[in-house]
């Protein structure tokens, strides 16, 4: 498929991210390559989901992706941690708790709606971050993305000894330099249409961008992200320079995926216009589906969103209540409920196993080679 495919012994250039282990697992296994966002695990948590996958992969290749900052923060104390919580202004817990409470849901556990309030991601920790790692590189990881910035100097130092890919992402051909003079060995490439956090460059401009710039670097390996959901995107891509396809959303719609299946209904019925890029749910902007929830948050009269990480300490814990209720088939809850998605949710058709995805990625982008064959062979000038 191509060099940087090969260097990961995959025989088909199409990764896919997934906070899910079973994604990860049934993606590798089909012959693509599974990558496993550990953001949100403890360090003894990361060790249970990488010894399953180890145990679920059948000796196929798989990688993880961090969300570290380059300089990591000192540890915060307990003090320090209740200082930042304390730091989010009422305004914003009131908002989001009569939000909740104006639907029927609990927008004051305890009797106190600041005990809605979360606390700092553990990747955003020294110790924490260390440790996550640490665990990581005990297991046989075949690459490493930060989705942060340029990876931490310990991941440089952790990763080269033991042969590890390393990876970022980037939303301009400037990012992507700075990667590269950074020594990652493969830029993943994220156009302003994917899900999550995102530039606003398109995927169409951005890829064809970056291949360019990196030309000044040997012509370090470009993954193409953002809003690709078909063989066919994944092909156009490859032929614009890209070393293969980097995926998310269209994971989410599979019934191996940790999203509810109230978003997953969600993700069927919506059109490309159904996303919102917004910095309501982190501090930094994100594209996810639009919902009562987004609506509210850009209403006039509403706050104004708080810088990372002090937004996500107000959003995070109330949207997993969200979705808790939707599950229990609370039609206002339902209403509440979003995610991180990309536009390419309008080719949602239908749920399938990842297995099916990976095998009509291959179909569709085999048709699309043909396609162009075709053009090529007509020999009409």
């Amino acid at each position: 498929m191509s060099d940087f495919a090969r260097r990961l012994g995959v025989s088909f250039a199409l990764f896919a991210f997934s906070h899910c282990r079973d994604v990860v697992a049934a993606v590798s296994r089909a012959g693509g390559f599974g990558v496993l966002g550990i953001v949100n695990f403890e360090p003894d948590q990361l060790e249970q989901e990488l010894a399953w996958l180890d145990a679920h992969v059948d000796g196929k290749p798989y990688g993880v992706d961090i969300l570290m900052p380059e300089n990591l923060p000192r540890d915060f104390s307990d003090e320090e941690l209740e200082a930042m919580r304390a730091l989010v202004p009422d305004e914003h817990v009131a908002f989001v708790s009569k939000l909740l409470t104006s639907r029927g849901l609990d927008g004051a556990p305890g009797g106190n709606p600041r005990n809605l309030l979360g606390k700092p991601g553990v990747s955003l920790q020294r110790k924490t971050a260390l440790a996550m790692l640490e665990v990581a590189f005990r297991h046989p990881i075949r690459l490493i993305v930060n989705a942060l910035g340029v990876p931490p100097r310990e991941v440089f130092d952790l990763a080269r000894p033991r042969g590890v890919l390393i990876g970022a992402l980037a939303g301009s051909a400037d990012h992507a330099r700075r990667h590269a003079a950074a020594g990652v060995d493969v830029i993943v490439a994220q156009g302003g249409e994917g899900g999550g956090h995102c530039g606003e460059v398109s995927t169409l401009v951005l890829i064809p961008e970056v291949v360019r710039a990196m030309r000044e670097f040997d012509n370090r390996p470009v993954l193409a992200a953002g809003g690709i959901m078909t063989g066919r995107q994944m092909a156009a891509c490859m032929a614009m320079g890209a070393a293969g396809a980097w995926t998310g959303s269209v994971w989410l719609a599979t019934p191996e995926s940790e999203v509810s299946q109230t978003f997953r209904d969600k993700m069927v019925a919506a059109r490309s216009r159904d996303t919102v890029r917004s910095k309501a749910r982190t501090g930094k902007y994100s594209r996810q589906l639009r919902s009562a929830w987004t609506d509210a948050w850009d209403a006039p009269g509403s706050p104004k969103p708080l810088p990372m990480p002090l937004q996500s300490l107000v959003t995070e814990n109330a949207l997993a209540l969200v979705h808790r209720e939707a599950d229990k088939n609370v039609a206002s809850a339902k209403e509440l409920a979003t995610y991180w998605v990309g536009q390419g949710v309008g080719l949602v058709e239908q749920v399938r196993p990842c297995a099916r995805i990976v095998q009509d990625f291959r179909e569709d982008f085999a048709a699309a080679f043909e396609t162009l064959e075709a053009f090529v062979n007509r020999g009409d000038g």
